[in-house]
């Protein structure tokens, strides 16, 4: 009897693309541990492959398509590109499903975010082209959420944002946590006093909320901000913002940092920074937390599911509250750091793997 045959679009795979980079990254190397099935992984080329699998895993074909997401040829080339595949099934791990692709799919929804957060206030683009592509996006994910068999996404949270905006999507949906990488919680050798270092990790967009934090560091003349950032968007900006404020010499631009250099800049910090106005699910707060560095997270619905009493929440709206949990996180800084450490290893990427195949399965 033939197995079955699933695609995963992997074209948004790897560190470069933040978050979901990672979800699809992990997503890949531990669903094709499972023999039940044939692969086939869609990435945008050779090198991108090779960064995620420097050996090919048995049972896999990659299929190589070089183009680019979000776009309009990614709406009129991949159907065909897909459709000489012969999948069963094919996953899009993120919103964009090609519209013209017939046959059955899964999706993620990470978030829907862009739903929430809209206007120029959110966007690089001069305005007609941030509105043709924002009548575009939500077209895609409307079409993505109807056709999909089965809609995958990280929190209860997500769950009930994907209902209110499309309640019949409801049935359909599966909640698969992200998950945590081992090599973070692997301990320091030394055991030494935490530096006075606040870390940021994530992208700079409006809604992460970093201006926030720039403000609170005008009334922390003790400490530094480290801003860790695979991307370059909106960084013209917050450059500017911090050159306005006259942080130069204590806000660092990190850039995009390699697992293993997060991990030494974690180990030797004092706390993550965390002010999202909105999320899907929060992933490095919990690798921050695996690492033993404690996580002072904005008091949003998502960080209490994800971390419960594992982090120290602040309003998102109050430069002054987050002044304070700083300066009095030290008292219950052991009882984070254990909490922290417990919380974490609740989360993997093999569960959420052996999850997403069950689904998988399901539909097929």
């Amino acid at each position: 009897m033939r197995k079955k045959v699933i695609g995963i679009d992997c074209r948004l795979a790897g560190a470069k693309h933040a978050g979901i980079g990672r979800y699809i990254e992990n997503l890949i190397r531990y669903c094709v541990k499972n023999e039940k099935f044939d692969w086939v992984l869609i990435f945008h080329d050779r090198q991108q492959a090779k960064e995620i699998f420097p050996k090919k895993p048995a049972g896999v074909r990659f299929v190589y398509a070089p183009v680019r997401h979000y776009s309009l040829k990614e709406q009129l080339v991949m159907p065909w590109i897909l459709l000489k595949e012969n999948l069963d099934l094919l996953h899009v791990p993120h919103f964009n499903v090609p519209w013209l692709y017939p046959k059955k799919t899964v999706v993620t929804i990470h978030d829907l975010l862009w739903h929430e957060q809209r206007g120029s206030a959110v966007t690089t683009l001069p305005g007609w082209q941030y509105w043709v592509k924002y009548l575009g996006y939500r077209l895609i994910v409307r079409q993505a959420v109807k056709k999909a068999k089965k809609i995958f996404v990280p929190t209860e949270t997500a769950k009930i944002t994907l209902r209110r905006y499309y309640p019949s999507s409801s049935p359909k949906v599966a909640v698969t946590p992200e998950g945590v990488e081992p090599a973070y919680f692997q301990k320091s050798s030394k055991k030494t006093k935490p530096e006075k270092i606040l870390v940021y990790t994530g992208s700079l967009y409006p809604h992460k909320n970093v201006r926030l934090v720039i403000q609170a560091m005008a009334l922390l003349p003790d400490f530094k901000l480290v801003l860790v950032s695979a991307r370059s968007v909106f960084q013209k900006d917050i450059r500017e913002y911090v050159a306005h404020h006259q942080l130069e010499k204590r806000i660092e631009f990190a850039g995009y940092l390699t697992d293993k250099e997060l991990l030494k800049l974690y180990q030797k910090s004092y706390a993550l920074v965390f002010p999202s106005l909105s999320e899907g699910f929060g992933l490095p707060g919990l690798e921050a937390m695996a690492t033993g560095l404690p996580v002072i997270a904005s008091d949003i619905p998502v960080f209490r599911e994800v971390y419960h009493d594992a982090a120290a929440y602040f309003d998102p709206y109050s430069v002054a509250e987050l002044v304070e949990t700083v300066r009095t996180l030290e008292p219950s800084r052991t009882t984070l750091v254990k909490e922290g450490r417990g919380r974490a290893k609740k989360f993997s990427w093999q569960a959420m793997a052996e999850q997403t195949n069950k689904h998988y399965a399901s539909v097929l």
